[in-house]
Parts: structure tokens; C-alpha cells; sequence
């Protein structure tokens, strides 16, 4: 018997000058088309500092993740080693 496909998980990361809730109209379409979804919190304190948090968040999660990264977060998800990480989206502002 073949082990169940998991479902991905799709992680967002916001940029400078905004948080987590800056993904809220994205959320709700993404969770009806069945996927995991989690918007992951970075301090903006320094690149190490923001990798370290979001490397925590990823802890959280099971199965293969998508990182959504937009503007500087795109330097944070980039510098991930994390192994569930199947695919980076960077999102322009």
C-alpha cells in the first residue's frame, strides 16, 4: 500500500514594513484550493535574525513547503536550508 500524498504547504513571508496580516486576502483562496497555508512572522531585526525566525516557522510544519516570499523576505527565504523547501515564489512590490 502506497503512503497518502501530503499536502503542501504554502508559507508566506512578508517584507519590511508590514507583517503577517499583509497576506489576508491571500490566505482564504489559497485554503479552499486544500492547501496548508502559514503566514510566518519575521522580526526585521537583521537577514540572520529574520532566517532563524523563519526557519522556526518551518519547524512547525510537515510535508513539503512552498515558500511565497514578497520584496526583501525574498533574501530571508533564499538563505533557508530548510529541506522541506520544494520551491521559492518571490513576489515583487
Amino acid at each position: 500500500m502506497s503512503e497518502p500524498k501530503r499536502r503542501s504547504t504554502v508559507v508566506l513571508v512578508h517584507g519590511a514594513w508590514a507583517d503577517g496580516s499583509s497576506w489576508n486576502d491571500i490566505i482564504g483562496p489559497l485554503l479552499s484550493k486544500g492547501l496548508n497555508v502559514l503566514a510566518a512572522p519575521i522580526p526585521l531585526i537583521s537577514l540572520s535574525d529574520d532566517v532563524a525566525a523563519l526557519d522556526r516557522a518551518l519547524e512547525r510544519t510537515n510535508g513539503p513547503v512552498v515558500l511565497a516570499a514578497h520584496a526583501y523576505a525574498g533574501a530571508v527565504t533564499a538563505a533557508s536550508a530548510n529541506k522541506q523547501v520544494q520551491s521559492l515564489v518571490f513576489i515583487a512590490p
